[in-house]
């Protein structure tokens, strides 16, 4: 007996083990996009001063507004910047979806956070990035112009309140369970219900008509 215990939780070690790995592989990720978008950003910012020095020389004031105007209405476009009023949020929510955007995932997200919460920077990283992981990967399954995730955060009632909707293929069940198809066997939504249980919150699943969506209650008083 004492012999299979040990196995089994050999198994489990390395289980997470491989589960960590991918996770910190997709830190890595998106901490390079965020610098690869900083960078652009740069070469782009010298490229416009340059544009527009070059029409004040040439004292075309006209064509200067003009061109003012398209670089509001592009930043506009761009600017996936979400300021939630928490800064773990803000970059745990930024580097995923800007590097969901990059996969053509259509994002629409809305997320107030208070600023001090009664739980780690680590859980709401686990709650927030593991939710975040699944919806891309749901996506990815489907063409692209199917592909979306909404996130909306909010504080509701004395709880911090977080839904996560995203476009998804058939999922399967097992009773009132869903099954994952991820692979380490959905060590992601584990942890995700370990977390919320162990603030006293709560999950809600739901699926239908190619919709996937997660609600996750946390008591702001613990």
């Amino acid at each position: 007996m004492g012999l299979i215990s040990w196995l089994l939780a050999g198994q489990i070690d390395k289980r997470v083990s491989a589960f960590q790995n991918d996770l910190m592989s997709k830190h890595v990720t998106e901490v390079e996009n965020i610098y690869r978008q900083m960078r652009d950003w740069r070469h782009d910012y010298h490229n416009h001063i340059q544009k527009m020095k070059a029409h004040l020389y040439l004292q075309q004031y006209t064509e200067i507004g003009g061109y003012l105007n398209e670089l509001d209405e592009d930043l506009t476009n761009v600017d996936t910047i979400l300021k939630t009023g928490n800064v773990m949020a803000d970059a745990i929510i930024n580097s995923k979806l800007s590097l969901a955007a990059l996969k053509g995932i259509n994002i629409n997200a809305k997320a107030i956070v208070p600023k001090e919460l009664p739980f780690s920077d680590i859980n709401l990283c686990i709650i927030l990035g593991n939710l975040l992981d699944n919806a891309a990967e749901a996506c990815m399954k489907l063409p692209e112009k199917k592909r979306f995730i909404r996130l909306y955060v909010a504080v509701l009632k004395g709880q911090l309140y977080i839904s996560v909707s995203n476009s998804c293929a058939d999922v399967k069940r097992s009773g009132r369970a869903f099954l994952t198809t991820k692979k380490g066997g959905g060590l992601g939504l584990m942890r995700i219900d370990k977390t919320v249980e162990r603030y006293g919150g709560y999950v809600n699943r739901q699926h239908e008509e190619g919709v996937f969506v997660t609600e996750v209650m946390l008591p702001l008083k613990i």
